[in-house]
């Protein structure tokens, strides 16, 4: 009986301590602050589609087929994926691999000027590896970069969301 009014009031504090802290978990960006967009991205990337997936997805911000018609226009300039050399046995075979996704974008106004100047995003993930697995490897590294490349459209529109537009009086 006792040991249940502690774990209630333990749980009632760690609530409580969370609540005052601000922790909030982490959701989609809800709107950002433009009405219409347009989206640039290399080929062969699948970024781009998938970047005007999530903008489709936002209550706020209409999708259009050209620059011209877009209020402002998301300029995806390159989305590179590394990978490198992490350690090695002391045989001298690869351990760990280092997955590198690199993206970098700019946000255009609708006369051509930068509102976001260049901005890079990188992620890195540890791909352990064996020989044995080689297979099941590539499949994961797969998924790792695809996984990057979400983490890094989520962090892109999480940016966008922020952008202060300039008012029409100070242009």
């Amino acid at each position: 009986m006792i040991k249940t009014h502690k774990q209630q009031l333990l749980i009632l504090i760690v609530v409580i301590l969370l609540s005052a802290c601000g922790f909030k978990l982490r959701g989609q960006a809800t709107a950002l602050p433009f009405k219409t967009m347009y989206v640039t991205a290399p080929d062969g990337h699948t970024i781009g589609i998938e970047m005007e997936r999530m903008i489709k997805a936002t209550p706020t911000t209409h999708l259009v087929a050209n620059a011209t018609e877009a209020e402002a226009t998301l300029d995806i300039i390159s989305a590179i994926n590394e990978r490198a050399i992490l350690s090695l046995s002391g045989g001298g075979r690869v351990r760990d691999f280092n997955l590198i996704y690199r993206v970098i974008y700019r946000v255009l106004n609708n006369k051509g000027i930068e509102i976001m100047p260049h901005t890079e995003i990188t992620l890195t993930r540890i791909l352990p590896f064996l020989d044995a697995q080689i297979l099941a490897k590539e499949a994961e590294e797969r998924l790792l970069l695809k996984d990057m490349q979400s983490d890094a459209i989520q962090q892109i529109l999480w940016r966008l969301s922020t952008v202060k537009l300039p008012t029409e009086s100070t242009q």
